[in-house]
């Protein structure tokens, strides 16, 4: 097992505290399971993170799948850094203020220098409520 998904499966039932993407501890997730290519959490819907009407904002739903996938990658234990090429976002359903959300996501295909991955985001009530789909290219060595 590598040393970042050992890492991750210590901190399981646990809020994130610790990152190098300050954007993933603001979420707050608490991770509930961690392989090698996959990483399921669960993110608290606050107020900030909604519109006018109450509901989890959409910008908000891409932010997470952006900040899952990464951590994702970051699984995979590769010394090059994977930045975001594209999102594709379908907005299937809605998530309330004070609700939990579940966030999947996997790698679909790594290859020689694109990584294409897939995330999953379900209400409290399991309804599938986004699918967000990324490309990310091998970019320069972690410094």
């Amino acid at each position: 097992m590598n040393k970042t998904v050992e890492f991750f499966k210590a901190q399981i039932g646990k809020e994130i505290t610790q990152s190098p993407s300050p954007v993933g501890m603001w979420l707050r997730p608490v991770l509930l399971n961690v392989e090698e290519g996959s990483i399921k959490t669960e993110i608290m819907i606050r107020p900030e993170m909604t519109n006018p009407a109450g509901m989890l904002h959409g910008g908000m739903i891409a932010l997470i799948s952006d900040e899952i996938i990464g951590a994702t990658i970051a699984t995979l234990e590769m010394s090059d850094f994977y930045p975001s090429v594209n999102l594709y976002t379908d907005f299937l359903n809605g998530a309330k203020l004070g609700e939990k959300i579940t966030v999947e996501a996997i790698i679909i295909r790594k290859g020689k220098n694109i990584i294409n991955t897939e995330c999953k985001i379900y209400n409290s009530h399991q309804k599938l409520i986004a699918k967000s789909q990324s490309n990310n290219i091998k970019a320069n060595s972690k410094k």
